[in-house]
């Protein structure tokens, strides 16, 4: 459920453990609307952002460090949608 204590993602039914900085517990949380801010891919199974709702991709510049180091971070769009 949201707001629960998790050790990966998997434990969450939004699939999204979150925690704010290295040193939080890390709490299962909601995926993140359009607009706002999410990680494409944790290798950890723990999101300093969570990724995106369904429908909607998270552009981000993924580098290796950034992928590494957690702060890959992006926006979430809709794909689907043109842009102008």
């Amino acid at each position: 459920e949201e707001g629960e204590l998790c050790l990966n993602s998997l434990q969450c039914k939004s699939k999204c453990c979150h925690r704010q900085t290295g040193l939080s517990l890390a709490r299962c949380a909601p995926k993140a609307s359009e607009n706002s801010e999410c990680s494409a891919k944790t290798l950890y199974g723990v999101y300093y952002k969570c990724p995106c709702e369904r429908g909607l991709t998270c552009e981000v510049d993924k580098t290796i460090v950034g992928s590494i180091t957690n702060t890959n971070f992006g926006f979430c769009h809709d794909a689907g949608r043109s842009r102008k």
